[in-house]
């Protein structure tokens, strides 16, 4: 059977079927891969993997990522568990980001693995930061591409971040001095497999722009966020037990949706290591 690739949006986002990533040839993973490049978000269905069969897919695309102040899997430290449960009112990812931007070399990809979901609602919304970034004016092109962003892990996994305070059931998450570092990012960067520039910017971990105070960093990020996530530059994921989804960190931002309750959600995250972002050069 070949692989089918169904484009979830003009902009964003694809289904992919007829591939089961646990026993994929060397060319479907490439196939993938080169489909995961012009859509940066798939959608895999119908997939049923063991964590080892999760942990071997995600190393056919990368060595693993390092994950941060989240407690991994027992036996398994490059896993971690997603879990909102029933009981629960907030969920984890419930805001724009990038996952761990707040890295020297932030990972390139996340792979989420669906074990147990709503019946409806918990979709996953993901923003095409490339596009965002194409459709900037020339004058705003100009203005971002020498600007640097910082980031830090300061607001939730700081020493007095939001986890300091409440930690989610299903999770273990611990806070420490080590989340309130500053890292310093291209506010544009390019892709390295496709060389497309992208804003790399997200409202959970980007803290400031260097060299600018708050009065001026806030209103430009604010409206390069309002940009980013127009409604023509994203898609979401309906989530089935069985769909693995893998997207890219370099030119995606992502919300986790909780308009569900009084319902358990379980997920399983690898990631996939990255590089250090590079500024675009215009000409």
């Amino acid at each position: 059977m070949a692989m089918d690739v169904r484009p979830l949006t003009g902009t964003i986002g694809a289904e992919v079927f007829g591939v089961d990533v646990a026993t994929a040839t060397d060319a479907q993973i490439e196939q993938l891969r080169d489909v995961w490049h012009e859509h940066l978000v798939l959608a895999i269905r119908g997939q049923n993997l063991t964590i080892d069969q999760q942990e071997a897919f995600t190393l056919r695309i990368g060595p693993f990522g390092d994950t941060p102040f989240i407690e991994p899997v027992a036996g398994h430290p490059n896993v971690i568990m997603v879990v909102k449960e029933a009981s629960e009112v907030a969920n984890f990812g419930g805001a724009w980001h990038s996952d761990w931007s707040f890295q020297p070399q932030p990972p390139s990809a996340t792979i989420l693995y669906a074990i147990e979901v709503p019946e409806a609602g918990g979709d996953t919304a993901f923003a095409n930061m490339a596009v965002a970034y194409d459709t900037l004016s020339d004058e705003m092109k100009q203005q971002v591409a020498g600007l640097t962003a910082l980031h830090s892990a300061t607001l939730p996994y700081g020493a007095n971040g939001l986890y300091s305070k409440v930690n989610p059931a299903g999770m273990t998450i611990r806070t420490s001095a080590e989340g309130d570092e500053v890292y310093a990012h291209p506010l544009v960067r390019v892709h390295p497999a496709t060389g497309r520039p992208m804003l790399f910017c997200n409202p959970t971990y980007t803290i400031g722009i260097e060299g600018m105070d708050d009065a001026e960093s806030r209103p430009l990020l604010g409206s390069l966020y309002a940009h980013s996530t127009r409604l023509e530059f994203t898609c979401r994921v309906r989530w089935q037990p069985g769909t693995l989804t893998m997207w890219d960190n370099r030119a995606v931002m992502h919300y986790a949706v909780n308009d569900y309750r009084g319902v358990r959600r379980e997920m399983r995250r690898t990631t996939v290591a990255g590089e250090s972002p590079q500024r675009v050069v215009l000409v």
